[in-house]
């Protein structure tokens, strides 16, 4: 089992429910806070290209990188001619960033961070950020909280659309500090109608943010900053989904 071979055919599918304008909604609030102009945006771990088509249709000027052929084949798909400026792709895992230029911003959503499961690639993979980052540019991204993780151990969910079903259970180790998802997914074919049917194995690491701040501030990052979901203000005890935001000096 891999992430995301099989699942990115129907990953739009099964999250249908994500409201990506107003996640851009909320990123542009922490852009339009910052000193320096926002015009470049990295989208890291974009997956199918959702939000960064939403951010190019805004006007910015977007990049998108994902580890993943499949979930980047989606995404061109989705961008292919969107204006003003059609965002480019590229076939990276995070700690292996390589830009041709900098950037304004980079954002990094969807609890993608949780998935680098090794903290030191997570460190490299901030330092690799800052180095692209233009003086004074932001670094904004979200985590799944150690208190949502460890709540999902034992729990089983359904995702079902017309073309789409999974089903997936979750293991939590508090050794390992891993949340484990095991995933049947099966897809229809609409060219024969047939269904196939694919499994999957996905990963994400419970970071406190002490842990996460202290990686942000050795990759040379300031004014880190901690909100709650999609909220201009600090998180609450218990939030289950945390939002940072970086600087790199001016």
């Amino acid at each position: 089992m891999s992430s995301y071979d099989f699942l990115a055919g129907c990953y739009d599918q099964l999250t249908y429910d994500v409201d990506y304008p107003a996640w851009a909604d909320y990123l542009e609030k922490h852009f339009a806070k910052n000193a320096l102009p926002i015009r470049t945006v990295l989208d890291l771990a974009c997956g199918t290209g959702s939000l960064t088509r939403e951010l190019a249709l805004r006007g910015y000027e977007t990049i998108g990188a994902d580890q993943s052929p499949e979930m980047l084949s989606q995404a061109a798909e989705k961008n292919r001619g969107v204006s003003p400026i059609e965002p480019i792709f590229l076939c990276q895992s995070m700690e292996n960033l390589d830009l041709y230029g900098t950037i304004d911003a980079c954002v990094c959503c969807l609890d993608s961070v949780n998935y680098v499961t090794n903290p030191r690639k997570l460190q490299r993979a901030f330092q690799r950020v800052h180095l692209f980052l233009m003086p004074g540019g932001l670094f904004l991204f979200d985590i799944n909280s150690p208190e949502k993780l460890e709540g999902l151990d034992g729990q089983v969910f359904l995702d079902e659309t017309e073309d789409a079903y999974c089903v997936w259970r979750t293991e939590f180790s508090r050794r390992s500090r891993i949340c484990s998802y095991f995933m049947d997914i099966f897809r229809l074919d609409s060219g024969t109608g047939q269904w196939h049917r694919g499994e999957e194995l996905h990963r994400e690491r419970a970071y406190t943010i002490a842990e996460l701040t202290a990686m942000l501030e050795r990759a040379g990052f300031r004014e880190i900053k901690t909100y709650g979901e999609l909220k201009m203000r600090p998180p609450k005890p218990g939030e289950r989904r945390v939002f940072f935001t970086a600087r790199k000096d001016d």
